[in-house]
């Protein structure tokens, strides 16, 4: 690999899209990238590794302020690991909690769709089930929103 890489070999070696690597410089969790006196970006091979680490822990949902904080603690060779262990943890049980909610959600549709008799009539109880204001389901709805990487934020972060 080359010393020095534009933007769009850097995204290629990392897996990481040109747009994502300006993002993430844009919101700090890039810096000290070298530009040229064009003000072309110009990264190394520590920049690509980076690169990686960011796209490895977006892989596994962290969100944008735990990502800051595993760079940090990735950076700082006097850390203690529990402090990693303490972090990841903590993502697993939100991890868990949405899990669950996705579970909830999944068993009611199957319970609606079982009460379907999904034939040419136009009584169906999944509509009917949606339209009751106050009926709560089979098991409670899960909320809308999951947090950090929930379903409201999928659709508004840019993918990377």
């Amino acid at each position: 690999m080359a010393e020095a890489m534009t933007i769009g070999e850097a995204a290629e070696v990392s897996g990481v899209s040109a747009k994502m690597i300006r993002h993430y410089e844009a919101i700090g969790l890039i810096t000290d990238v070298h530009r040229t006196e064009a003000g072309y970006r110009v990264y190394a091979e520590r920049d690509v590794h980076t690169l990686r680490f960011i796209r490895r822990s977006r892989d596994l949902g962290f969100s944008i302020d735990q990502m800051r904080e595993l760079l940090a603690l990735w950076q700082e060779r006097g850390r203690a690991s529990s402090d990693v262990k303490r972090l990841a943890l903590d993502h697993v049980e939100r991890l868990e909690r949405k899990a669950a909610a996705l579970q909830s959600m999944i068993d009611t549709l199957r319970h609606l769709a079982d009460s379907c008799k999904g034939d040419d009539r136009p009584d169906c109880p999944i509509l009917a089930s949606l339209a009751e204001p106050g009926v709560p389901t089979r098991r409670p709805a899960a909320p809308e929103r999951f947090g950090p990487m929930g379903l409201d934020s999928a659709r508004k972060r840019p993918r990377g």
